[in-house]
């Protein structure tokens, strides 16, 4: 099951069933099932508290993954800070959706075992993406 959740923010995503079925289709293409994934909408001040707390990190961030993965069954918890999407919609002149599938779909490539840490692995993330982002009109639309 996917869910929506949002805290410190009073953002809710729409066309979740249509969202539901693009994401269930991404995690299909790569050989997985979904299992319990919970998306939780968040401001900036609420992200930085978790960075603090859960990976010692004192910086702003997009995203959040938390993965409870196991085997084929990708299930995991991921943050998003709406403000960092705005900002960064902004800063890269894309629409604040498409920045936000962005990193929805990110987080998703990270709990079917995708990293971005090392440069190789950034470049196949980012690929990655844009591929589930042409994806995503067969849903959303």
């Amino acid at each position: 099951m996917i869910h929506y959740y949002n805290e410190d923010c009073d953002f809710v995503p729409g066309k979740k069933v249509h969202l539901n079925d693009w994401i269930k289709s991404i995690i299909a293409h790569e050989n997985r099932k979904p299992g319990e994934i919970n998306f939780i909408f968040c401001s900036d001040a609420h992200l930085i508290t978790i960075n603090n707390q859960y990976l010692n990190h004192d910086d702003y961030t997009d995203i959040i993954t938390f993965d409870y993965s196991e085997s084929k069954k990708v299930s995991g918890d991921i943050f998003i800070s709406i403000d960092r999407i705005k900002e960064n919609a902004e800063k890269f002149s894309v629409s604040f959706l498409d920045e936000l599938h962005r990193v929805m779909i990110h987080g998703v490539l990270h709990l079917c075992g995708y990293k971005d840490k090392k440069p190789e692995e950034k470049k196949l993330m980012t690929q990655k993406e844009n591929e589930s982002l042409e994806k995503r009109n067969e849903h959303l639309n």
